[in-house]
C-alpha cells in the first residue's frame, strides 16, 4: 500500500528511497550544534561507555563476585581455602580469576564469552546440587585442563616462572623435577591437576 512521505510524494512500502533520505539525514550538518560540541558529546559518552564496561569486566573478575552462586561457593570453594593458594606464609592470594580468567584483553574477552554459556547450565540446573556436580566433576575439570594445556598454563605463569625458581630455597626433590619438566617442555597443569581443587573421582592418576 502506498505510503505518503513527508514531503507529500507517494512512496511504495520498503522503498530504497526511505534508507536513503535517512542516511541523507544522518550525514547532514547540524544547524544548531557546532562539529566540536557534538564531537565532544560523542568522546565523553565513549569514555563513559568503556570506563563501565571496564568496571563490569573487572567486577565478574572479583573473588566475591566467582562465589555468588552456590554451586561454586558450597563446592569448589571450600576446597581451594584448604590450600596454599588460599592462604601462605607470604600473604600473597591468587583468587578464581587469577587461575582461569585470561589478564590479556583478547584472550579475557574469549573467555568471558564462552563462560557466558554456563549460564545455561544455571538456568537448567545442571549443577546445582553437590551429586549433580560431582556426577560432572571429571567432565568440567578435563576442558579446565585441557585449555590450561592449550595455553601452555598461561595463568600459571603469571606468577609462577622455571627460571624464577631457587635451588637453595626450593627442596630438592621439587626443585629437580621442575627442572626436568622445562628440559622435556612440560607446563604446569600436566602435574599439578590437584592444586587448588580435589581430584575428579574416576581420574586416573599419571606417572609424573
Amino acid at each position: 500500500m502506498p505510503i505518503p512521505s513527508a514531503e507529500g510524494r507517494i512512496l511504495k512500502r520498503g522503498s530504497p528511497g526511505l534508507l536513503r533520505r535517512f542516511w541523507a539525514r544522518l550525514n547532514r550538518p547540524s544547524t544548531r550544534y557546532s562539529f566540536l560540541a557534538i564531537s565532544s558529546v560523542f568522546f565523553l559518552g565513549g569514555i563513559v561507555f568503556w570506563g563501565g564496561f571496564h568496571t563490569a569486566v573487572d567486577m565478574t573478575n572479583t573473588l566475591e563476585f566467582c562465589t555468588t552462586c552456590h554451586e561454586m561457593r558450597d563446592t569448589v570453594y571450600q576446597e581451594y581455602k584448604e590450600t596454599t593458594h588460599y592462604s601462605n606464609r607470604s600473604g600473597i592470594r591468587a583468587i578464581c580469576s587469577d587461575c582461569h580468567v585470561p589478564r590479556d584483553w583478547s584472550h579475557m574477552m574469549a573467555r568471558k564469552m564462552k563462560a557466558s554459556l554456563e549460564l545455561w547450565g544455571k538456568v537448567t540446573g545442571s549443577i546445582d546440587t553437590r551429586e549433580k556436580f560431582e556426577a560432572k566433576r571429571l567432565l568440567l575439570a578435563t576442558h579446565e585442563w585441557e585449555r590450561l594445556k592449550e595455553s601452555n598454563s598461561r595463568e600459571c605463569r603469571n606468577c609462577h616462572a622455571y627460571d624464577a625458581m631457587s635451588g637453595g630455597l626450593q627442596k630438592p626433590e621439587p626443585y629437580k623435577k621442575h627442572m626436568a619438566a622445562r628440559e622435556e617442555g612440560k607446563t604446569c597443569i600436566d602435574c599439578h591437576k590437584g592444586v587448588a581443587h580435589k581430584l575428579p573421582k574416576g581420574y586416573k592418576v599419571e606417572d609424573q
